[in-house]
């Protein structure tokens, strides 16, 4: 596993390293490099750049993981800057006008959402051109997981998202941004269903992610959010549940959130135990969900310190939970045409009173049931209050806040301005303007 790791590995930053120079005016070939063609049309080298696209997702300070989670945390008062010095975490919990497009988070988080999905495209189109289709069908997959969360990620934060890769490319809206990720999943289903992963390629990629699971995962999630909610419903019912789905941490390659802000008292930690949440939704004293997210620090620099999957340089990070999966179902109950409120009061009652020690990850509130005949919009309320505490740090309140309705107190920002580089290099963004707020 690691031979592998480590070979693929090396494919993959040749590859980026000869991609990182063509404006240069002399080429000089080095023979013992991987040639583009070859990276793109063999199995090893197409294994090696899907690799490639869960590295450049997950890891560092210019990572998507760590700007998706931190820019949501601050902007939804989750998390508070400790040290203002960190200019752009602190124009994110500032909000409002002191967020435009120099803000080298957001910045960040576009490039390396968009850099994946072009990548992802390549590697989609060499796979279905593979004669092994068993194995082609485990690339597809694995590369479509991070291809859907780089366009999902777009889509909560930016009004419009690209519509594609490439020189002075289209926007759609980012309604549409989701559907794009749907089709992209339903196309991976379609391989996968045609021609079962191969165990070679589970074999020749780092552990963790559990394809088949994680698709269907991110196809109810975005579905939720596009308000399709039959196609999320039966998403979500395809989960199967006792199984994690995780991007890993390991020796060198650190999880990028404890390395930059778990880990000290110079970036940021939880805003408290309330996790953000105002008067009324709280979490309860007794949730056992908050001391498993934030501990009391024992120091003088600030009270209370994260946990949970940022609470050592090699906690893995998972790509949903679910506990996500069952307040989707109960969510798509509560908001159907006919809401099926009995339906999504039981649902939700799976969460609010699960055991640490029935859930994979060891999230439990281990609270008393919802008791009585709810309203829907009740229901609603509760719903919204236990993906907070459930779903704490995990990218998708700031998503949520806009759904339920939440006001714009509770927020910094509502939508993000776009990077000035896209500004100055796309003449299409000149006509869309950055939001307001």
């Amino acid at each position: 596993m690691k031979f592998f790791f480590i070979k693929y590995s090396i494919i993959f930053l040749l590859l980026f390293t000869a991609g990182s120079f063509v404006a240069c005016k002399k080429d000089y070939i080095d023979p013992s490099r991987a040639t583009e063609d070859k990276v793109f049309t063999s199995p090893s080298g197409l294994t090696a750049v899907s690799i490639g696209l869960q590295r450049v997702y997950s890891l560092g300070r210019g990572g998507t993981l760590y700007n998706i989670v931190s820019t949501n945390g601050l902007v939804t008062k989750e998390l508070h800057v400790l040290n203002p010095g960190n200019l752009a975490e602190f124009q994110l919990e500032t909000g409002g006008t002191s967020v435009d497009g120099t803000n080298t988070m957001l910045a960040g988080l576009w490039a390396t959402c968009n850099k994946v999905v072009y990548d992802a495209d390549k590697v989609i189109a060499g796979a279905q051109a593979l004669a092994d289709k068993a194995y082609a069908s485990g690339i597809i997959g694995y590369a479509t997981i991070f291809k859907a969360l780089s366009i999902g990620d777009m889509s909560m934060m930016w009004e419009k998202v690209p519509d594609g890769t490439g020189t002075n490319v289209n926007f759609i809206a980012r309604a549409d941004g989701f559907n794009k990720a749907i089709t992209a999943i339903n196309d991976a289903l379609a391989a996968i269903s045609a021609n079962a992963i191969s165990a070679t390629f589970l074999a020749n990629i780092p552990v963790g992610v559990d394809i088949i699971n994680t698709l269907n995962a991110l196809k109810a999630r975005y579905s939720l959010f596009t308000a399709n909610y039959s196609q999320a419903l039966a998403a979500a019912n395809a989960v199967d549940l006792t199984k994690k789905s995780t991007m890993n941490f390991i020796g060198a390659d650190l999880n990028p959130i404890f390395d930059v802000a778990g880990s000290n008292f110079n970036v940021y930690q939880p805003v408290d135990s309330t996790l953000g949440l105002p008067a009324g939704i709280q979490p309860s004293l007794t949730d056992k969900r908050v001391p498993f997210y934030v501990v009391l620090s024992g120091a003088a620099a600030w009270r209370w310190v994260m946990k949970g999957f940022c609470s050592s340089a090699t906690s893995a990070f998972p790509i949903y939970l679910p506990g996500e999966i069952t307040l989707i179902k109960a969510e798509c109950y509560a908001r159907q045409t006919s809401p099926d409120l009995n339906n999504a009061l039981t649902e939700l009652n799976k969460v609010v009173t699960k055991l640490r020690s029935a859930d994979p990850f060891g999230v439990g509130a281990e609270e008393p049931p919802i008791v009585g005949s709810p309203t829907q919009t009740q229901i609603l309320d509760q719903i919204y209050r236990h993906r907070c505490i459930e779903l704490y740090m995990s990218g998708l309140k700031l998503e949520d806040m806009r759904r339920f309705g939440r006001p714009n107190s509770e927020r910094s920002r509502n939508l993000m301005p776009y990077p000035f580089r896209e500004r100055d290099n796309n003449p299409n963004l000149a006509s869309i303007p950055d939001p307001v707020f």
